[in-house]
């Protein structure tokens, strides 16, 4: 038997304009100017420019509307006046245009190279091989990864060609083409591992020098002892000074352990970092400014308010009603984008500004040990604004110091007291260990339990667990793989 019952429950949902404020805030300023622009071409009401809405004319459509709006009451009621500016200044500004009209403005093209698989197969295409060499070539090369690696076993192919192919070969006659590929540029493609990839780049290096004939000695006999950095047993084993080893090694490291990625870099351009805000400091007062050169100004278009005007002026027409109901959603999604962009604008400000002002003596110096604990919370409780939000205004975001750009959740970390009894951030910890294994002995660098016993000595008492995972995140590797000759 089935039961009805009633039940309530209390449940906060986010409105359409609050989800559009909280998608907003995550772009940062190098990525708004395409979001506006976006948003300019779904939605017609949305203009770029100045408002230029007079006073006359606003009151004059508020009276006209207000009548026609008081002599149909079926239809749905809103107010002209919401999409009419109270004045003649922008709703918001922005960005300042210095730029005048008799200025030059150039693009710079885009030259589009030729990919990394391109490249292997024109060169190929040179190559004096028969029609089922050259199908088997293109397969391998098309199984080559992004670092130029070919991951899979040879058997493996094999029968990849004669499922997919329709081609029997045997993995000698693999061999042999893949050999013909790893002859091509850059040098070290068509490996299947590290060791192959340095051995193939070393034998293309002169031969009549010692130290690279050293070098090939040592990739081919004692590869896992130089990974390893067993320098005692590689000189014990070739019985040479460790002079000598060290010309070996600095041939070896002069190799590219991924080839295939030189290529793929060689045409990507320099990823540009654009600050959101810019940080001055005027003898010791601190001013933040927000980056606007990508928010254009942005106005409700003055042709849709007229033509809801006259829409709405059409007495007892209901084919007009689907009609208003479209200008009028227009106008109110060209609105609340509006006020969205400096809604935006608004708590980016705040937020940075509350952030210089707790970590002040950093910014003011510049100087990591300055900087003190601060997590979501603390800037959240003090604009009023949920922890969330404050991510999202950190999340990819970058300010412009006297000292340097830096991404803003950077500043963000977490507290561990001292010796004295006093809470100090992790990024301070972190930069004195990063000072520590910089100014280390690199013959006999320092292992994790030593820099705990530093890191004591300094008055920091971590664990030697802590400073490994600090290490890790330094991207630093364990001391045996810093050590050097």
């Amino acid at each position: 038997m089935i039961n009805q019952s009633l039940q309530q429950k209390l449940l906060q949902k986010l409105s359409p304009q609050q989800i559009q404020l909280m998608k907003l805030l995550q772009v940062p300023t190098i990525a708004l100017e395409q979001r506006i622009k976006e948003e300019l071409e779904i939605n017609p009401a949305l203009e770029e420019g100045r408002e230029e809405e007079s006073m006359e004319f606003e009151a004059d459509a508020d009276n006209n509307f207000d009548e026609e709006r008081n002599e149909d009451n079926s239809r749905d009621d809103f107010d002209l006046s919401d999409y009419i500016s109270d004045d003649e200044e922008p709703s918001y500004k922005t960005y300042q245009n210095n730029s005048s009209q008799d200025d030059e403005h150039k693009s710079m093209p885009i030259s589009m190279g030729k990919s990394f698989h391109e490249l292997l197969s024109d060169q190929l295409g040179l190559q004096n091989l028969n029609d089922e060499q050259k199908v088997i070539g293109e397969y391998l090369i098309g199984n080559l990864d992004d670092s130029g690696y070919i991951r899979r076993e040879l058997d493996a192919i094999v029968d990849d060609l004669a499922f997919y192919q329709n081609i029997t070969t045997s993995e000698i006659e693999l061999e042999n083409v893949l050999k013909v590929i790893q002859s091509f540029d850059p040098p070290g493609v068509g490996c299947r591992d590290l060791r192959e990839c340095l051995l193939i780049q070393i034998k293309r290096k002169s031969q009549s020098d010692p130290d690279i004939v050293m070098a090939k000695y040592i990739l081919e006999d004692c590869f896992e002892e130089f990974s390893k950095k067993h320098y005692d047993k590689i000189l014990k084993k070739f019985s040479i000074d460790e002079d000598e080893l060290k010309d070996a090694l600095d041939q070896i490291l002069k190799l590219n352990p991924k080839p295939g990625n030189s290529m793929k870099e060689s045409s990507k351009s320099e990823q540009v970092i654009v600050p959101d805000f810019y940080l001055n400091n005027e003898d010791g007062a601190l001013q933040v400014i927000l980056n606007g050169r990508n928010a254009p100004e942005l106005k409700v278009s003055k042709d849709y308010i007229d033509m809801l005007k006259e829409y709405s002026a059409k007495k007892n027409k209901s084919e007009n009603k689907e009609a208003v109901l479209f200008v009028k959603q227009k106008l109110d999604s060209a609105k609340w984008f509006i006020d969205a962009i400096k809604q935006r604008q608004n708590t980016l400000l705040v937020t940075m500004e509350a952030i210089v002002l707790y970590q002040k003596e950093y910014f003011l110096t510049g100087d990591d040990t300055k900087l003190k604990p601060m997590i979501l919370k603390d800037i959240a409780d003090i604009i009023g604004l949920d922890i969330s939000t404050v991510s999202r205004v950190a999340n990819s975001k970058y300010i412009q110091t006297d000292f340097g750009t830096f991404l803003i959740k950077s500043f963000f970390s977490e507290s561990m007291e001292n010796d004295a009894g006093e809470e100090v951030s992790t990024r301070e910890i972190k930069k004195i260990l990063q000072d520590c294994i910089d100014a280390e002995d690199k013959r006999k660098p320092l292992t994790d339990e030593r820099l705990a016993e530093v890191l004591l000595e300094k008055g920091y008492p971590i664990a030697r667990r802590t400073v490994a995972k600090y290490r890790e995140q330094l991207n630093i590797p364990v001391g045996r793989m810093r050590k050097e000759l």
